[in-house]
């Protein structure tokens, strides 16, 4: 089962369950949020909650893509409670266009990404009642950098490069009491520029503060072990680059508890009524092939375990604007 959030042709939102072929209105809601609050004051899961509320008018959620009507499966009325974060090197490959990016400092020793990389495999997944080793963590933006499926991703113009990220995302909600409880997962392109990471490893945290989109549907329930993709980039309607890419536990170094274990043992994470959009990581880049993406180009991703792909275009904002002055008061 998916859910999903679109415009009306009238302008008001929706929610919209869909469960095989078939897709329907959410009775009584406007948004997802709306809808995880009342299952949480029902003591009941999100799939039951829509479920209880019946079915409202049938939707063609092809048709609302191919005209700009869908929202991200999950938003937050104030973009400035929605948080977008990330983990990197947590997937099995990942390390290694990761460290041919860095380089080693001498023949024979490990860069750090690789270290990091080796304690993932080794405590990643710890048993149960065990705490395992915590990852790589990042700092994408809050809500203002959220772009809808559909919608453009914009490259700053200062960026040196535009680049895809094919993840899935894990949805969140921070109950009332402080509780964080998932919502379900979404298919994300966590957009990046590597050539500013691949300049210093240390400028990992300016390279992530770019846009990203996920959606256009939330995967309720578990997560498969073994998700299969495919990433490609459109250019004037043709294939420039493709490669699958996987995902799920079985394909990660660390477990899903685990990741979201370090990322909620924060208090700052755990603020009543805000939202988590966290990305899992990839080990499939068009940039380890050389490929530079250009405005115009545009981005698929898609693995049907997650619903329907995710497509954006790149643009390129443009670089007249004067550099940002401080000003005192």
């Amino acid at each position: 089962m998916f859910l999903s959030q679109l415009l009306l042709p009238d302008g008001g939102r929706a929610v919209a369950l869909r469960d095989g072929d078939a897709a329907h209105l959410v009775p009584g809601v406007d948004s997802t949020r709306a809808l995880a609050l009342a299952a949480i004051a029902a003591g009941r899961g999100l799939a039951d909650e829509a479920a209880r509320r019946g079915q409202g008018a049938a939707v063609d959620l092809a048709a609302a893509l191919a005209e700009g009507r869908v929202l991200p499966p999950v938003d937050h009325p104030d973009p400035a409670h929605l948080h977008l974060t990330g983990t990197g090197l947590t997937h099995l490959g990942s390390a290694a266009t990761r460290d041919a990016m860095h380089g080693a400092p001498d023949a024979g020793e490990l860069t750090d990404s690789m270290k990091m990389f080796r304690m993932g495999l080794e405590g990643g997944k710890p048993r149960p009642g065990e705490v395992g080793v915590q990852p790589e963590w990042f700092y994408k933006g809050n809500g203002h950098a959220v772009a809808a499926p559909g919608a453009a991703l914009a490259s700053p113009d200062f960026a040196l490069d535009a680049g895809e990220e094919p993840e899935i995302a894990g949805l969140y909600l921070i109950g009332p009491d402080g509780t964080p409880f998932r919502l379900g997962f979404a298919l994300g392109n966590e957009f990046s520029d590597h050539v500013t990471e691949r300049g210093n490893y240390l400028w990992l945290a300016h390279s992530k503060l770019r846009p990203a989109s996920y959606g256009p549907e939330m995967l309720l329930g578990d997560l498969p072990q073994h998700v299969e993709g495919t990433s490609r980039i459109l250019r004037d309607g043709a294939v420039l680059w493709e490669r699958p890419f996987l995902s799920g536990e079985a394909n990660m170094s660390h477990s899903i508890a685990n990741l979201e274990r370090h990322h909620f043992k924060y208090p700052l994470f755990r603020q009543p009524g805000d939202v988590h959009v966290h990305f899992f990581g990839t080990a499939t880049l068009s940039f380890a092939d050389g490929v530079h993406a250009r405005p115009g180009d545009v981005f698929q991703i898609e693995a049907p375990a997650l619903g329907l792909p995710l497509r954006n275009p790149l643009v390129q904002m443009p670089n007249d604007a004067a550099p940002v002055a401080v000003a005192t008061l």
